[in-house]
């Protein structure tokens, strides 16, 4: 089924109920448009900017504005609060400066509001009309890719050592090696189109990313194009079906779930996110995350949580500032955090494209068929192939030097059997689960446990606002603290 199809069949589902309010979101976001990977260095694009921006300004208006359709409980909506907001690329310009222009739109200069008057009652304007400046961390994880858009292979820049070997067995697949040789002639008829870049020895299906971004770089930005005429609408589109077919299985491979390490990582991150921001805790955990990353992490996602199985669209490499969103969402009547697990969901959302000018849609994840989900079970599920730290992700890559030497030899065995598939991954998916995701199955057994010691004592639990209530009416106020326990 295609996107089009598939979006109009969605189009009716509400994007969010009028009782639902958002508790927390976290963002992944492809860059903008870019130079070619052919042709280094790749730099990001004066229409590959606006496309952030206008992605950003698309989420402003959904999430942060004061008259926003969906607010974030608690979110400044004009004036940028640092801790309120995660927000992460890797080492890469083209990724660093698509998150910057996409920032500008979230929280744009705020003007006026951002006026200070000095002691001698004079006014400074801030620069730029009041600028935000919104810090963007660096990634720094094992799993980073530094200068991502400047490699060709997303996965050979991912350090993963058993994620690349992964990769490398689908180009001795019995289906590329026939892809291969059924497209030979296809490629080389191509090269008075590519010749100033590719060989005659690279024009082939090994290349067939690299060539397809060559020549869609060139229909966007050059007037004319050597050899164009044979760029006719069935060159062009089998130039991207091709590329998808390539990208998507060295993204991922369900026998060999190692291969989509982006994604499992990627899972462990939006847990641990959309975990702080409901559990809360002494400190107010930011309610907005918002990544960067390249299209492979969308395919590594899209595999593991089998969204593949919704739409053959979702094994395509996504388009230049496309979006994918996890919304966190209750329909409890006092949405003030924390709230209680049970009266929790979580929605899934993709915009192929700038949000700006394609449809943010709801997709049901892990075959459930339910575009919302319930707290519970959307951990559960992205805990079957989460992995959340140095740590696993040393044992399941079979790393065992730089920052994973630590690791060591004992965990190259578990290692193994997670690149293997190894264990019960219910979909068939087993990689080493994320810290995080483990901390959060022990909290939902102590909870339970600690019901049942409750329940046997006969004692239960009130809100904090209840108790505050009956302070101050002069009733004995100590049980605040096991209010406050729940997550």
């Amino acid at each position: 089924m295609g996107f089009n199809t598939l979006l109009l069949s969605l189009a009716t589902l509400p994007l969010l109920a009028k009782s639902e309010t958002v508790l927390g979101v976290y963002i992944f976001h492809r860059h903008g448009d870019r130079t070619p990977k052919s042709l280094p260095p790749v730099n990001l694009t004066a229409l590959g900017a606006d496309e952030a921006f206008q992605s950003g300004s698309f989420y402003r208006s959904r999430y942060v504005a004061s008259d926003a359709s969906a607010p974030i409980v608690g979110l400044s909506s004009d004036i940028a609060v640092p801790s309120q907001l995660n927000v992460v690329s890797p080492s890469d310009s083209v990724l660093q400066s698509s998150a910057l222009a996409f920032l500008q739109g979230i929280y744009p200069p705020a003007g006026e509001l951002s006026m200070s008057v000095l002691a001698n009652s004079s006014e400074v304007q801030a620069p730029l009309g009041g600028y935000q400046y919104i810090p963007v961390t660096t990634s720094a994880t094992a799993s980073t890719s530094t200068n991502a858009e400047s490699n060709e292979w997303l996965q050979g820049g991912s350090g993963c050592g058993n994620a690349v070997v992964s990769s490398n067995n689908y180009f001795s697949s019995s289906s590329y090696l026939s892809t291969l040789s059924q497209t030979k002639t296809f490629y080389s008829d191509l090269l008075p189109v590519i010749n100033t870049t590719f060989s005659a020895s690279q024009a082939t299906f090994k290349n067939a990313y690299t060539i397809f971004d060559y020549v869609n770089v060139a229909t966007i930005h050059n007037a004319s194009i050597p050899g164009e005429e044979l760029l006719t609408s069935e060159t062009l589109r089998q130039l991207r079906t091709r590329a998808d077919e390539h990208e998507f299985n060295l993204a991922f491979n369900a026998s060999e779930p190692i291969r989509a390490i982006a994604g499992a990582t990627l899972a462990a991150q939006v847990v641990q996110q959309l975990n702080a921001t409901l559990s809360g805790g002494g400190a107010t955990p930011p309610p907005l995350g918002i990544q960067f990353g390249a299209y492979a992490s969308f395919l590594s996602f899209f595999g593991l949580a089998r969204l593949h199985e919704v739409s053959d669209d979702f094994t395509g490499v996504v388009d230049y500032a496309s979006s994918m969103v996890f919304e966190l969402v209750t329909n409890a009547s006092d949405a003030a955090r924390p709230v209680d697990a049970s009266e929790v969901a979580v929605r899934f959302l993709f915009a192929n494209g700038t949000a700006a000018a394609n449809p943010l849609t709801p997709f049901p994840l892990f075959g459930t068929g339910e575009t919302v989900l319930p707290w519970e079970r959307f951990a559960e599920e992205m805990g079957r192939f989460a992995v959340g730290d140095t740590a696993a992700w040393c044992v399941a890559c079979g790393n065992t030097t730089g920052q994973c030497a630590a690791v060591g030899a004992a965990g190259s065995s578990s290692g193994n059997d997670a690149a293997n598939g190894g264990g019960d991954g219910g979909n068939g998916i087993s990689l080493p689960v994320a810290g995080v995701i483990g901390a959060l199955v022990t909290l939902v057994v102590i909870l339970a446990v600690e019901g049942l010691v409750y329940a046997l004592a006969g004692l239960k639990l009130v809100k904090k606002s209840a108790l505050a209530a009956g302070a101050a009416a002069g009733a004995a106020g100590t049980g605040g603290e096991a209010a406050g326990s729940k997550a």
